[in-house]
This record gives C-alpha cells, sequence and structure tokens, in this order.
C-alpha cells in the first residue's frame, strides 16, 4: 500500500506518517487506531516488533 492510500484512508498528513516510519515520532492510542483500520489489521499487530 502507497503512503497516500495510507493518508486517504485514515485522514493522516504525509509528514506525521513520514515521521513513524522514521521513528523520530511515537504515535498517539488515536493515530494506532486509525492506522490499524487502515490498513485493516488489529491495533496490537502494530505494536509487536520482530
Amino acid at each position: 500500500m502507497s503512503q497516500e492510500e495510507l493518508l486517504l484512508r485514515t485522514g493522516n498528513k504525509l509528514s506525521y506518517v513520514s515521521d513513524l516510519e522514521r521513528r523520530t515520532r511515537d504515535p498517539t492510542v488515536k493515530a494506532l487506531g486509525q492506522l490499524a483500520d487502515g490498513l485493516r489489521i488489529e491495533p496490537s499487530a502494530l505494536l509487536i516488533q520482530e
């Protein structure tokens, strides 16, 4: 999925998602829920480190 598609699904800004990808910002609980919904996964899957 492209960042653009994720942004359309979640309503987040490109700079915010980019910061999350680079780990320069920590997501809020609300943002975790939005991202999980946009990715169609459970929020807990975003918290698991591999």
